[in-house]
């Protein structure tokens, strides 16, 4: 991983002004960089001095998600990807007054929200529901019996794997339909090799736990057909609709 010379502000999130600083909290870099608010009106930028060498170390990445955990603990967040850097403050001061109404809508449409991900994979160990449940895998599965030979466990494999992901994917519309009703927003993730669904919802924080459980529970269920990955409460990235200029940093 290549190494990156930075300087900067290095810019964590966007909250309303007035919002205080988690107590005890620390940047990125190494030593810790000292946060800092930059306030623009309405809306002021969670920043601290960029270090003059970043790239994605674990406890960087853990910083910086921390931070906006913490943040979001205390109200809404528009929060930035790891490495976000402006060229200095009036940068950032000029980015959120031309932003301003966006960001505050942004934050409006955040307000008591959290992030929850889900991705469906095709289940692992269920091989012996998949001959079961699926006449084409069991054909084939005697034809290889009968028959033992390269080009029939060719294809025995084939019906298999395509058999698994229609499966997760059948699930992974099943899992929409039923947990799209507790959700504000719904937003579709990157494509994730071997992954039949790659989704965020943007639930009300008071329903987290109740939206876990919905899901866990779904899970349980359909261990045959799906491995369903939960992950959350996370802020809110998969519902900003715009961030800042800024600097992506290497590797990040």
């Amino acid at each position: 991983m290549s190494v990156t010379q930075t300087t900067g502000v290095y810019v964590y999130a966007i909250v309303p002004t007035g919002e205080p600083l988690p107590r005890k909290s620390v940047g990125v870099g190494n030593p810790p960089a000292a946060l800092r608010l930059i306030a623009q009106g309405p809306v002021t930028a969670v920043v601290s001095d960029a270090p003059p060498q970043l790239r994605a170390r674990r406890r960087d990445l853990m910083a910086h998600q921390d931070i906006l955990m913490r943040l979001t603990d205390r109200g809404p967040v528009l929060p930035m990807r790891f490495g976000m850097i402006a060229a200095d403050e009036d940068t950032v001061r000029r980015e959120l007054a031309g932003a301003q109404e966006s960001h505050l809508a942004t934050l409006r449409h955040l307000s008591e929200g959290v992030e929850i991900n889900l991705k469906a994979l095709p289940a692992r160990d269920a091989l012996a529901a998949v001959v079961a449940e699926e006449s084409q895998v069991r054909r084939l599965r005697d034809e290889v019996r009968r028959r033992p030979g390269y080009e029939a466990s060719v294809r025995l494999g084939e019906a298999v794997a395509t058999a698994l992901s229609r499966r997760a994917a059948d699930a992974g519309k099943k899992i929409l339909r039923t947990l799209t009703p507790m959700a504000r927003a719904v937003a579709a993730g990157p494509e994730v090799h071997g992954c039949a669904l790659n989704v965020s919802f943007l639930i009300d924080r008071r329903d987290s736990d109740r939206f876990r459980t919905e899901a866990q529970a779904f899970a349980d269920t359909h261990r045959a057909h799906v491995e369903l990955r939960i992950a959350g409460p996370l802020p809110c990235y998969s519902f900003v609709s715009s961030q800042p200029a800024r600097t992506p940093v290497a590797g990040s």
